[in-house]
């Protein structure tokens, strides 16, 4: 069933002087073309030491040795992270933070599944129904769709696996599911909101396991096999779909100063947790100050006090640019832990979690 000409010569950078060359000389005399479409060259694998493998050496390393004690995937990760066209290195020490990358991947497999448990289509809410944090996440979405797209079309394997890695711990763990933990757990089950939520987090775990199925062969299998017991391997699955509607290039930039705000606010409110004026942030307010009307317009219409996990945020008008921060003096709600005004003296409970209990009870 093969075919000519071929589309791919795989090669380390030796057979440029070799196979490639005698191919490509003998096709074009004898055929009147390359017998080839493209051409992929790779580096040498050297020590961790950057040294040549050698027997005499004793710096060997055997890949059926590091798919036995750390695992297949793990192996295939490191192959896609490091630059292939030049010559690079293993060995323990990079396989170990090859290993971490890898955890958080596989973590994050976990969170969504756990918070997925039980979701079906009569949960899921339109796009037009959904906060700006959940379109948000639909646009990067749409983002890393053309991005990775590009990626396979250049062999840049290294760039795919760095979009997928980065997204998931800077965008997705640090931000998007550290934010929205308060609505997951604490909101009633069908209010909007947690919809919202859940279905982006199903349209993110279609994407990301079929994103990582090549990188993570095993993994994303196990993932997808454990939420659809009984549908086809991932492997055999299309790219994901993404909705043209999905870009938002307004939101992205509203989305951008808030995140800015957040990082400024947290440098501030690292110190006053460091001084143990507070053991959380959630105790903390801030005040925003700033001078740029288009900025204020942003901060002044989002809830900062979410995105920032914090009691209260005030946006002011100023003639410059400054953060303050300090101890709330209101209570603790018992049940979500936010400290905010409205917490009731007999119950210990917010507004929202009242609500929340008293129709469960």
């Amino acid at each position: 069933e093969l075919s000519w000409p071929a589309d791919l010569y795989l090669e380390g950078s030796d057979q440029h002087r070799g196979w490639f060359q005698s191919s490509l000389l003998e096709a074009n005399g004898t055929r009147g073309r390359a017998p080839y479409d493209a051409v992929l060259t790779h580096g040498f694998t050297m020590d961790q030491s950057g040294r040549k493998m050698s027997k005499s050496l004793g710096n060997t390393v055997n890949p059926i040795d590091l798919m036995r004690d750390t695992g297949a995937d793990i192996l295939r990760l490191w192959a896609l992270s490091v630059d292939f066209t030049e010559d690079h290195r293993i060995g323990k020490e990079i396989l170990a933070g090859v290993a971490d990358q890898y955890r958080k991947l596989r973590n994050t497999f976990r969170y969504l599944l756990g918070a997925l448990d039980g979701f079906g289509e009569d949960e899921r809410v339109p796009l037009s129904a959904m906060p700006e944090l959940e379109r948000w996440v639909l646009h990067r979405l749409a983002e890393i769709s053309d991005t990775l797209k590009g990626c396979i079309d250049r062999f840049d394997f290294n760039t795919y696996v760095t979009t997928l890695a980065d997204f998931v711990n800077a965008e997705l763990s640090a931000f998007v599911f550290d934010v929205r933990k308060d609505t997951l757990y604490c909101e009633a089950a069908d209010s909007p909101k947690r919809r919202a939520y859940r279905s982006v987090l199903d349209t993110l775990f279609h994407a990301l396991t079929r994103w990582l199925a090549p990188v993570l062969v095993f993994t994303a299998e196990e993932a997808w096999l454990t939420r659809f017991p009984d549908g086809a391997s991932v492997h055999l699955l299309d790219w994901p779909h993404i909705e043209p509607n999905w870009h938002d290039g307004g939101l992205a930039a509203r989305m951008a100063v808030l995140r800015g705000a957040r990082e400024a606010a947290y440098l501030h409110l690292e110190q006053l947790r460091r001084d143990k004026v507070v053991g959380s942030f959630l105790e903390a307010f801030v005040t925003i100050e700033t001078a740029d009307a288009d900025r204020f317009a942003v901060l002044s219409t989002a809830d900062l006090a979410e995105l920032l996990l914090v009691a209260r945020v005030d946006v002011v008008k100023g003639a410059s640019e400054a953060v303050t921060v300090g101890k709330s003096d209101d209570a603790k709600c018992a049940r979500c832990w936010r400290i905010l005004p409205d917490v009731a003296a007999d119950t210990g409970l917010c507004g929202r979690c009242a609500t929340v209990v008293e129709a469960l009870a």
